[in-house]
């Protein structure tokens, strides 16, 4: 027995990296999982390769049409939604005078308006359930910043506070809102963000006291606990999963 056992779950972002590695978790504990990813090719693949009643569908979560009807196609498909995680993120690193406002713009798109489209589609569902767990991914950079990252981190940051106030307007409803803030991983998008170099992850890991990057597993096993029954009194709440790179309050 899993301890989702039935459970219907959306995760964005599925179709590589920290979202496969949940979609995989929440599988394992018995949920049907919705691989929700822009990319419909991986997404399709991630829930192949879970296997059971898992779907791949294409989200693009920074628009509200697209977002809406992979909703509707799940409830369509299976009635209900049980949880939300809304995992998909995108940045581009740089120092912030040198940036450019069509990055900002997409780097606030893909992370804080895709958080609030993918909530505004899928949290009345839960409303009219009386059930319901939602989990934002949010980042280490938006609860303490981080160099070259000043505009993913104002959106991380808005990840964050939106996250407590949407607990607080949704406990009457019995459903749990709660954050989970990684640090540096070792995932696709690192790699492409030009930071898989060997100098930079070998002084990320003499930095971390647990000395190695967060995989996709250790994200996935904090968001499993948080979108179980288990946490039913936990709401509103932050957790980094930084292997104690950041231990901010």
């Amino acid at each position: 027995m899993g301890r989702l056992d039935g459970k219907v779950a959306i995760v964005t972002g599925a179709g590589r990296g920290i979202g496969r590695g949940i979609a995989e978790k929440l599988a394992a504990e018995g949920a049907k999982v919705v691989a929700a990813d822009v990319n419909e090719q991986t997404a399709q693949g991630t829930a192949q390769a879970l296997g059971g009643e898992s779907i791949g569908l294409r989200a693009d979560v920074t628009s509200r049409e697209s977002v809406a009807a992979m909703v509707s196609a799940v409830v369509e498909h299976f009635g209900r939604v049980d949880v939300l995680v809304n995992n998909a993120g995108w940045d581009k690193v740089g120092p912030f005078l040198q940036s450019n406002e069509s990055d900002w713009e997409k780097v606030i798109a893909i992370n804080l308006y895709g958080t609030l489209n993918c909530c505004k589609a899928v949290v009345p569902v839960m409303v009219n359930q009386g059930y319901g767990k939602v989990v934002n991914i949010s980042s280490d950079a938006g609860r303490v910043g981080s160099s070259g990252e000043a505009v993913y981190s104002a959106a991380k940051g808005g990840i964050i506070a939106f996250t407590k106030t949407l607990a607080r307007e949704m406990a009457r409803y019995r459903i749990n809102v709660n954050c989970v803030c990684p640090g540096p991983a070792d995932t696709p998008l690192f790699a492409e963000l030009g930071e898989d170099n060997p100098r930079l992850r070998e002084a990320l890991e003499k930095a971390i006291p647990f000395r190695r990057l967060a995989r996709p597993q250790d994200i996935a096993n904090a968001v499993a606990f948080l979108v179980s029954d288990e946490a039913e009194y936990i709401t509103g709440q932050t957790l980094s999963v930084s292997g104690g790179l950041t231990m901010a309050g």
